[in-house]
């Protein structure tokens, strides 16, 4: 039994070490609705077969969780708002303080779209370019000028730190993502980042969050006898300074990249850009004794999520 309660408290440590990693960007979508304590973790990828595998005993699976209302990101010469963002993910723990984070169906990050100030004006306008000025001149209908960017997930998410999450100054995780950018000319199209060549955020805590606990019972209901933990950091500010920004591709049928690329400073190299989070809320569940159900931790821990779905 005391070899399962130690299991359980370097399990829990790590949950809590692992939170403020997580910098937020975007609400929910395709999400299930949870009871109590679990509300916060709709998409936390608990029937992965890396969460389900995670035995209590030596692998401990958790699910994180961090929501941001606003923020934004810098990219070359342009200041992209970031609306509301919601990063979510499972992490399993392993001996030695590694972690496998596993990505939800869909992506880690889901950020709701945010419109670029000046829009297309403000990609590519003024220009001296003839087919540039041609559009330039029809920019009058709102409509045509709005340009909508989304941060998108691609990719897996790596170089998850566990302690990172507690301090300030340290990247905590390397997130993968694109701009996707939207507009009549530009088409559906239209990214900053790929897949293959992604902006790499390695975001870090700016401030320290504020911290409490719940303990609860498997459905959400709080019960301090519960089997279930969650820890709750909120309020910390991240950043990252650190990142490179690729060239634009596929705009206007690709015919369009250099004019987004002249006007916006792309490619751009790492320290001539920064991410901003705002009042991170950010929260981590995990069985409290993962040791005692050894070796179905990650079994039961999925049992338990989908008991609370409303």
């Amino acid at each position: 039994m005391r070899s399962g309660s130690n299991r359980a408290r370097v399990g829990l440590l790590a949950s809590f070490t692992a939170l403020a990693a997580f910098a937020s960007m975007g609400s929910a979508t395709a999400a299930t609705s949870l009871n109590g304590n679990w509300a916060p973790f709709t998409r936390c990828p608990v029937d992965a077969p890396a969460m389900l595998a995670a035995d209590g005993a030596t692998d401990t699976a958790v699910c994180v969780s961090s929501h941001s209302a606003s923020g934004s990101i810098k990219l070359g010469n342009t200041v992209v708002p970031v609306g509301a963002s919601d990063l979510q993910v499972g992490v399993v723990t392993h001996p030695g303080g590694g972690a496998t984070v596993v990505s939800p169906p869909g992506g880690a990050l889901v950020a709701d779209s945010a419109q670029i100030p000046g829009g297309l004006l403000g990609l590519m306008c003024p220009s001296d370019i003839p087919v540039i000025t041609g559009i330039c001149n029809q920019l009058t209908d709102n409509t045509l000028n709005r340009v909508t960017a989304t941060i998108e997930s691609v990719n897996n998410p790596s170089d998850f730190q566990l302690l990172a999450g507690t301090t300030t100054g340290k990247p905590i995780i390397t997130l993968p993502v694109r701009i996707h950018l939207e507009n009549p000319f530009l088409g559906n199209s239209c990214y900053i980042g790929s897949a293959s060549e992604p902006i790499l955020l390695r975001p870090q805590n700016l401030t320290r969050p504020a911290i409490s606990t719940q303990q609860f019972a498997g459905d959400g209901t709080t019960d301090a006898t519960g089997p279930m933990g969650r820890i709750s950091l909120v309020g910390a500010n991240q950043t990252d300074t650190t990142y490179a920004v690729p060239g634009a591709s596929g705009c206007g049928l690709g015919l369009l990249n250099w004019a987004v690329n002249l006007k916006t400073g792309l490619p751009s190299a790492s320290g001539n850009n920064n991410v901003a989070l705002n009042n991170a809320q950010t929260y981590v569940a995990t069985i409290n004794n993962p040791g005692s159900v050894a070796p179905d931790a990650g079994k039961l821990l999925s049992q338990y999520w989908h008991s609370a779905a409303q």
